[in-house]
């Protein structure tokens, strides 16, 4: 059986993408050294198309800064790469089958559903311990989108910032860690 732990609110959301990779790059100190010297450049356009939908601007940012990273030896937070975003929405239309299996068998009050359902989950980052972070797709656009953890230990729960603004609440202890480890304030590319 499957639990929802329930909804953690941060205290502001930040609607601007800069402002939250700059709360990433504050909770994170070695973040920063990380960055890219140039932008990816990564062809947005094609993976909104393949994919059927908009990604939130947050997350664009992010991936265009930096190289796939773990944090904490925990988190990895990967994406599209130039050249190679068909791949990835390949690899992630792949990985909804799992969602799907896994909203199949939860035993939720609510019932989740995969992307592209009505505000279906649609995966962006997981941990070496097998827990999964997803978005809740809104029709209001993404970057109304929320996060839902399903963690290893079959708890859900969600948080109702974007998922750069997570990642740093997540490290700075800002949001409780449920079910998860405690994620240490640091970073690593993969």
């Amino acid at each position: 059986m499957e639990d929802l732990a329930g909804t953690q609110v941060p205290v502001r959301r930040l609607l601007d993408p800069a402002e939250a990779v700059a709360a990433l790059e504050n909770a994170v100190p070695n973040l920063a050294p990380l960055r890219l010297r140039e932008a990816r450049n990564v062809n947005w356009p094609r993976v909104e198309a393949e994919l059927g939908t908009a990604l939130p601007e947050d997350f664009k940012l992010l991936r265009e800064r930096y190289p796939t990273f773990a944090l904490g030896d925990f988190l990895g937070v990967g994406g599209p790469e130039r050249g190679r975003e068909q791949s990835w929405v390949q690899s992630l239309r792949e990985s909804l089958e799992d969602v799907e299996e896994w909203c199949t068998e939860a035993d939720l009050a609510v019932p989740l559903h995969p992307y592209p359902a009505p505000g279906g989950l649609l995966p962006w980052a997981g941990s070496n311990q097998g827990d999964v972070f997803l978005w809740t797709t809104s029709p209001v656009g993404p970057q109304e989108w929320t996060v839902t953890v399903a963690s290893r230990s079959s708890v859900w729960w969600h948080y109702t910032g974007g998922a750069v603004q997570f990642l740093a609440d997540l490290v700075t202890g800002a949001v409780e860690p449920w079910a998860l480890p405690e994620v240490r304030p640091d970073a690593a590319a993969w």
